[in-house]
């Protein structure tokens, strides 16, 4: 079957290709006779064969006109099938005609859209012909990330946050580490006046941790011209921040000479403004910044120019300043003012040791006007939350636990600690866990003999 419908094209072409002949030897001035007696000097077969051959090879252009005139298929107008310069067909006479890699191109081509990107860096940047190409440092190349300058408001909502976060951790290699990762490019003056400016609305340990952060980011973040720039942006606002603190100006100038203290920056800073400020505030901060230099060994002063406060004390210390002003409430009755002092400490999760100096003192004093003095002060410490609950309860517990051994020194503790545990009941801040948890001491008695000389115990 299959060879029979083979002939029957075989047959078709060769008929096509007689006519086509025909009328290409009339125009040649060829008669039928002599054409049929050329096609008769070979077989049919074999012509056959060649030309199928010839057709699947497709002759290139580069063959001479002999050979492309005695192999080529002659088109109806007599001239010969000739592959014109944009074909992208194989022109050396194999292949199937087919696009030369997927449209890629040859040699020496960039080769096919997207390619790029299957290629390593490497070698891309090896390609002479790669306008990327560096003659000069071609095996020492490297690439790095470079992050974009932060503006005005990334670095307030960026920086003030870490800030914030410092004053709670009082880490600085943290706060470096952060903004090592950030662009500050010229915004690193107004870093520095952003801390100042938040030291100044906190407490004093606040701002001694913010005269250390300075100190720490000096050399690494900050350079001296950066903080220079910086204190001098805050000369400028001055009269702006003294509605937030009224103390700004001496706060400023306590921040200029500790800064000077630490090599953060030049004595002469404050000496080149001298006769050329106008603004009264800056005046007065910049004197009293040369007045701290100026005294008799001020620049070791100035380590306490803020104090020492919170937690980096002493635990001996703050003892010592607690029973200090817990006498001096004993003789004053002022309790406005022994609030005043024991929020200055700045200790809250040190409190529990306030109320067992308290405790302590009325059970060593025994007299009725100290129990009604420290109640009055533990009330007002309850209700203003100076004191937490958590912080009341430790300290009475505390006591509780120590009886026994404040016994042997005060015999009568246990009755001076039962009537003042009911007058803070009486007063409301004191919880029921710690009434109910409050120790009694048992006391041993021989009763008279019509008891039978039992041991009973109270």
């Amino acid at each position: 079957m299959a060879s029979d419908i083979l002939t029957n094209v075989n047959a078709k072409f060769v008929d096509e290709v007689a006519e086509q002949g025909s009328d290409v030897a009339v125009q040649n001035g060829l008669s039928p006779k002599n054409m049929v007696e050329n096609n008769n000097s070979a077989p049919v077969e074999d012509s056959l064969d060649n030309r199928l051959k010839r057709k699947a090879k497709r002759p290139s252009k580069s063959l001479s006109n002999e050979e492309i005139s005695a192999s080529s298929v002659v088109n109806l107008n007599g001239s010969c099938f000739r592959y014109t310069k944009n074909s992208r067909r194989s022109r050396n006479g194999f292949g199937r005609g087919l696009p030369k890699k997927g449209g890629a191109g040859g040699k020496g081509t960039w080769g096919m859209p997207g390619s790029e990107l299957m290629m390593e860096q490497e070698e891309i940047i090896s390609d002479v012909h790669d306008p990327n190409y560096d003659f000069e440092n071609q095996d020492d190349c490297e690439f790095e990330a470079i992050a974009p300058e932060l503006t005005s408001e990334d670095l307030e909502k960026t920086v003030d946050p870490v800030i914030h976060e410092y004053f709670e951790h009082g880490d600085t290699q943290e706060v470096i580490v952060c903004l090592e990762e950030l662009n500050l490019g010229k915004l690193r003056p107004q870093l520095v006046s952003m801390a100042v400016s938040l030291a100044m609305e906190r407490k004093p340990s606040h701002r001694e941790m913010t005269s250390v952060l300075l100190s720490d980011m000096y050399g690494r973040i900050l350079l001296q011209e950066d903080i220079a720039t910086g204190f001098d942006l805050m000369l400028k606002n001055l009269s702006d921040l003294i509605l937030d603190t009224p103390d700004a100006a001496t706060v400023l100038g306590n921040f200029i000479a500790r800064a000077v203290a630490d090599d953060c920056l030049p004595p002469k800073f404050v000496h080149n403004y001298k006769g050329k400020v106008e603004c009264e505030h800056a005046r007065a901060a910049l004197e009293h910044a040369d007045a701290l230099l100026s005294m008799k060994h001020g620049l070791v002063r100035l380590d306490n120019v803020w104090g020492v406060g919170g937690g980096m004390r002493p635990v001996k210390y703050l003892i010592n300043q607690m029973h200090l002003l817990l006498k001096e409430y004993l003789c004053s009755g002022d309790s406005t003012e022994a609030c005043r002092c024991i929020q200055e400490l700045e200790v809250p999760h040190f409190h529990h040791e306030l109320v067992y100096e308290a405790l302590i003192m009325v059970i060593e004093d025994m007299r009725e006007s100290s129990m009604d003095l420290m109640c009055k002060l533990f009330q007002v410490l309850a209700s203003s939350v100076i004191v937490t609950p958590d912080q009341m309860t430790r300290g009475f517990f505390r006591v509780y636990d120590e009886m026994p051994d404040i016994c042997i020194d005060v015999p009568q503790a246990y009755v001076v600690l039962d009537k003042f545990i009911i007058k803070c009941n009486t007063a409301g801040f004191l919880t029921e866990e710690v009434v109910k948890k409050m120790p009694s001491r048992g006391r041993k008695r021989f009763v008279s003999e019509g008891d039978g000389g039992a041991v009973k115990t109270y």
